[in-house]
């Protein structure tokens, strides 16, 4: 290659000189008009850069040549040849997986926050050798691993990088492989801020409506609440009067689910979460919608009861009443209240939705694309959901990385509403990666859709990464071979 090189540009060298002689001797020619002589300045000043190119020793010449080409240049030739993960502490622990292959690219997708890196690490076997960019092929062969929840995060993390590599191998966004974009910019809902202090509260929300730019809030309206007031719920105190949704072992509060924890709110619990509601709405306005999540484990009944007493309030949605697969539940609670309904931030691939959409069990599904299926399937559900006239939100709670996937897949699907972002006051949080056409991660409460960048549009900043690793893992991209060996057969008929 570098003998080759040297050739030409002394070939190149010979070429330039005798056509440099050859324009001073027409300059200098008392017949050349002004205007050909005109010309033969520009056209020498556009030859400077050629000058300066052939001047190069061959290792910049190198360089130089190849600075702008595609070094995928046969996609059809692409082989994964390794899955490597390192693991950043931000919602939790969240794994971020990077697909190397034989021709230098890679691809990043991420397991879904609160997920083990194994349950990636797992598929490698199954895709190990193949090329990349069959992505649904290769999805349909490993989406059986998969499961609702966060089980369904090695699965969906596996698609993200797939869709991410064809893109630069082809040289095109996500969005585009996915059929082409709705939109420019993609609409993304916040958390409201906390604080006790009512004035300090307004300017926490002026702060986050003006300043950072958001046009759709959601809080929590939760019984947790109502823990410092006596008289407020029924049935707690057998449960150690703790109201946490989220830590417990498996007989806890935590891990009860709605229907069999006999909980319910009474008159006055039900006033003072819907002052909390009040008072919210009356600094947010009307004019932004506001969401609701996290009530708590109590039955349809008293699920019934309180957005009855919220529905005044014009709430954007009531998220997570009860689990997703009560599916008759649903229809029940959304038919018996004015405020739209809502759920799928744990449903694995677009069979766990088609009940819920079929039946208009609830009025907007909430897919997260770490669980849903990846980008592709994700796509699929909200198509499907907008046949049968259901709009569709988006959960999300990961790292730049995830989030970029569901900004293609939000771009890309004609129903969607908004998509969630939950690290809005981590100040280090975008810092984790830099957009490959240097637009802003999020501008003013959107995310700008990539309309050139090749793949999700993004790579990791290596040291701002490695600045938050998780404590007990500080692994970082290391080959992972004792993933290669495939070692059973996982046809699942005969």
């Amino acid at each position: 290659m570098k003998s080759i090189l040297q050739n030409i540009i002394a070939s190149n060298k010979q070429v330039e000189q005798a056509e440099k002689a050859a324009t001073a001797a027409e300059l200098n020619n008392p017949a050349t008009k002004d205007s050909r002589r005109n010309f033969l300045r520009k056209t020498a000043v556009g030859g400077m850069a050629l000058g300066g190119f052939m001047s190069m020793s061959t290792e910049d010449t190198i360089a130089q040549a190849t600075s702008k080409v595609n070094r995928a240049s046969k996609p059809s030739e692409l082989k994964i040849t390794d899955l490597r993960y390192c693991i950043v502490q931000n919602v939790g622990r969240t794994p971020i997986i990077r697909i190397d292959t034989n021709q230098g690219i890679y691809g990043l997708g991420e397991v879904r926050d609160g997920a083990d890196e194994r349950y990636a690490l797992f598929l490698k076997s199954h895709i190990l050798g193949q090329n990349p960019c069959n992505v649904e092929m290769l999805f349909k062969s490993i989406k059986q691993f998969g499961f609702h929840g966060r089980q369904a995060g090695g699965v969906c993390g596996v698609e993200m990088a797939l869709w991410d590599l064809c893109g630069k191998a082809y040289g095109v966004p996500c969005w585009q492989l996915l059929g082409g974009r709705y939109r420019d910019k993609v609409r993304l809902y916040a958390d409201t801020p906390e604080s006790d202090d009512l004035n300090e509260f307004k300017q926490k929300i002026k702060f986050r409506t003006e300043d950072q730019g958001y046009t759709w809030l959601k809080m929590d309206v939760s019984i947790g609440m109502l823990r410092k007031n006596e008289n407020s719920v029924v049935n707690n105190k057998v449960w150690g009067g703790g109201f946490s949704q989220w830590a417990g072992d498996y007989n806890s509060y935590a891990n009860t689910k709605h229907p069999f924890t006999a909980i319910q709110i009474t008159p006055k619990g039900l006033d003072e979460m819907a002052k909390v509601v009040e008072d919210v709405r009356s600094v947010v306005g009307y004019e932004i919608p506001l969401s609701t999540d996290h009530y708590g484990h109590f039955d349809l009944n008293n699920g019934i009861r309180l957005g009855k007493a919220l529905d005044k309030y014009r709430l954007a949605w009531f998220e997570d009443m009860v689990p997703w697969e009560y599916t008759d539940q649903w229809k029940t609670i959304s038919d018996a209240l004015e405020t739209p309904t809502l759920t799928g931030e744990d449903i694995y691939l677009k069979e766990g939705f088609k009940d819920l959409i079929m039946k208009r069990a609830v009025d907007i599904i909430h897919p997260d694309l770490a669980s849903s299926g990846g980008l592709l399937e994700t796509k699929r559900i909200g198509d499907f959901a907008e046949d049968h006239g259901i709009a569709m939100a988006m959960h999300f709670a990961g790292t730049p990385v995830s989030f970029m996937a569901n900004v293609h897949c939000a771009a890309a699907t004609q129903n969607f509403l908004a998509l969630e972002h939950h690290s809005v006051d981590v100040p280090w949080w975008e810092s984790l990666v830099k957009t490959t056409d240097g637009r802003k991660l999020i501008d003013k409460g959107y995310a700008p859709v990539p309309l050139e960048a090749p793949g999700l549009g993004i790579e990791l900043v290596d040291e701002e990464v490695k600045k938050h690793l998780n404590p007990k893992d500080k692994t970082f991209f290391a080959p992972t071979p004792d993933w290669n060996e495939k070692r059973s057969h996982d046809r699942l008929w005969s």
